[in-house]
């Protein structure tokens, strides 16, 4: 309307004879419709063509077009109609790493937090869509525009998916599938292997990433490369229990222990129960086992180091066992989601959400019982490679 007024009274300004010019003006300021056409051919045969005023009443009498989605349309009938329809569960475990009746679970679960409405500009992505573009992206070390292309989606929204599901997953599950669980039975999981009232093994492992554009030093670890750190404590059958996530790679492993909530609960007694049995004459509460890296404290138990007589050999032998499954742990996850083990181009201030969705993640597999695939080993160990970690069990003992 403001277009129109400026142009009407541009016009006014003009030196066009007033005759021509008043019955349309008067015509359109009032609104009123004509019978009459203007016969815009014949202006044009005639070499005068229409007035300034002729061609606003023309503008005047055209009507708004209904408004449609403004984005460009994708082709989705790979999702819609193939993986959704068609797909068994063993396409579904190669492709998302878990079958579609945990996948449709997990949906359900973040559907609070995903669900979106459309609008004028754009169609929302479903759930369903929003959280298998993220998996495929965290199982695979596929690019953007690759997986993009698998789902009719630009690489920016795989990137934005990936970003909005994991912060589902931290929002509201990390506190539900985190958890300690039944202590007894992981009490009674590492008695089994050889270690009495122990309530899990903890250890750490480098997540590699980009140089980052702060303190980049800080983020390069003893391998040399850039890395931040995953600190997790598991129980018997290999699940996370607690995480620390975010250190840099330069960190040295007691230091984040220290720093963590874990430390502070386990030296307040909050963290297990109220649990001890008798060793010997000694008094023996629940206990977390660690490698020599860790400080020894009357609830961490660690291996002796040095010259050893029969009765050290045999408890090293015997916690040596337990801590395997921290490793177990660490290699599974990675080999699940894939993009753990690439150099993550995240912000720092998202890569260990991310991290944290990928272990909750692998408590829900683990849980539901998702086979694990060989392949996936294999192509974790090809990825591995590049980013291997040194022996440093020798080290630490020459530093003690």
């Amino acid at each position: 309307m403001n277009a129109t007024r400026i142009v009407l009274e541009y016009m006014q300004s003009q030196d066009t004879p007033k005759q021509n010019q008043d019955q349309p003006m008067r015509r359109l300021q009032r609104g009123d419709e004509s019978d009459e056409e203007i016969d815009m051919d014949t202006a044009l045969t005639q070499g005068t063509g229409p007035s300034n005023v002729q061609i606003m009443v023309l503008l005047g009498q055209v009507h708004a077009v209904e408004r449609r989605f403004w984005a460009r349309e994708t082709g989705t009938d790979s999702w819609d109609h193939i993986v959704l329809q068609v797909w068994d569960d063993s396409q579904w475990l190669q492709t998302f790493c878990m079958r579609k009746g945990t996948f449709m679970e997990l949906c359900d679960l973040l559907s609070p937090a995903l669900k979106r409405q459309n609008t004028r500009m754009r169609a929302a992505l479903t759930v369903e869509k929003r959280v298998a573009i993220a998996l495929w992206k965290l199982a695979t070390p596929d690019s953007y525009r690759s997986v993009g292309n698998q789902f009719g989606v630009g690489k920016s929204t795989v990137g934005t998916a990936v970003i909005q599901v994991a912060r589902a997953i931290k929002d509201l599950l990390i506190s539900r599938v985190l958890t300690l669980g039944n202590v007894q039975a992981i009490v009674d999981g590492f008695a089994a292997m050889g270690f009495p009232n122990c309530g899990g093994a903890i250890d750490g492992t480098h997540i590699p990433i980009l140089s980052p554009e702060h303190q980049a030093t800080e983020y390069i670890n003893r391998k040399g490369y850039f890395s931040m750190l995953l600190q997790a404590l598991v129980d018997h059958k290999g699940r996370f229990t607690n995480i620390n996530v975010g250190w840099p790679g330069k960190v040295h492993d007691a230091r984040v222990f220290r720093h963590s909530d874990l430390f502070r609960k386990l030296k307040e007694g909050t963290f297990f129960p109220d649990q001890k049995i008798t060793v010997g004459d000694v008094e023996m509460p629940i206990v977390i086992l660690g490698d020599p890296a860790y400080p020894l404290m009357p609830w961490l138990m660690k291996p002796y180091i040095g010259s050893q007589d029969s009765s050290q050999d045999l408890f090293n032998y015997r916690l040596s066992k337990c801590p395997t499954v921290v490793e177990c742990a660490f290699g599974r996850l990675k080999a699940r989601w894939r993009s753990l083990l690439t150099r993550s181009d995240l912000s720092e201030k998202n890569i260990p959400i991310v991290i944290a969705a990928c272990c909750a993640l692998h408590n829900i597999c683990e849980s539901k019982g998702e086979t694990f695939m060989a392949g996936w080993e294999v192509e974790a160990i090809r990825l591995a490679a590049d980013y291997a970690q040194p022996d440093t069990r020798a080290v630490r003992r020459v530093q003690q």
